[in-house]
């Protein structure tokens, strides 16, 4: 039987292995009555130790990037480009600034919902596959940062379902050159392989 993620999940020291350990759970957002959900292929890691891309975004974000000085379970969520929500959650304690970035859903709940929200005629990978196209089609917008991901606006499920190793591709994070070649080749990048719904970037 399903069972919600608690708070404590998310409340781990170890950011890798929750970012892992989302591949195969489920990910709900009830928006104005309305409960789309999908489960979720692809993550990415982001940690306040060793990972110049993060201490950079503290430093670019200000005062937003004080919304993952929280303990873990709430939403942070920001744009990119002035117009994709990128919608992450605040991992470990307020002490530790980590967060996990859901990158792609397979699609199972509320579809009809997801593609007016995209604004599509038919599903495809473009619905999901991608963080600024997830929280679209999820309803996810930065009005919920800082919300707790246990509902009843956005919660996870665990449905049983264990992501074997040899199912998980582990491999560099996106767009994050500037970060320099020592962050830009992390290996934070979670992905199930076999999966049509993860996202087009290499």
């Amino acid at each position: 039987m399903p069972a919600k993620l608690p708070t404590a999940f998310f409340q781990r020291p170890d950011v890798l292995t929750i970012a892992r350990e989302l591949l195969g759970k489920h990910l709900y957002t009830r928006i104005d009555g309305v409960v789309t959900a999908g489960r979720i292929v692809e993550t990415e890691a982001y940690r306040h130790e060793g990972d110049q891309s993060m201490t950079m975004h503290l430093q670019r974000k200000g005062h937003q990037a004080q919304g993952l000085y929280v303990p873990g379970g709430h939403a942070y969520i920001y744009t990119v480009y002035s117009r994709h929500a990128l919608f992450n959650i605040a991992c470990h304690d307020a002490d530790h600034p980590d967060t996990v970035l859901i990158r792609a859903i397979e699609p199972l709940v509320g579809v009809a919902e997801m593609m007016r929200r995209r604004g599509l005629e038919k599903p495809g990978r473009n619905l999901t596959a991608g963080p600024g196209v997830l929280s679209q089609a999820l309803g996810i917008t930065p009005t919920l940062s800082g919300a707790l991901v246990t509902g009843p606006e956005i919660w996870f499920e665990d449905h049983g379902e264990i992501v074997a190793e040899t199912e998980v591709v582990a491999s560099a994070r996106v767009g994050l050159a500037y970060a320099g070649a020592e962050a830009a080749g992390l290996p934070w990048r979670f992905r199930v392989e076999e999966s049509k719904w993860t996202s087009p970037a290499k």
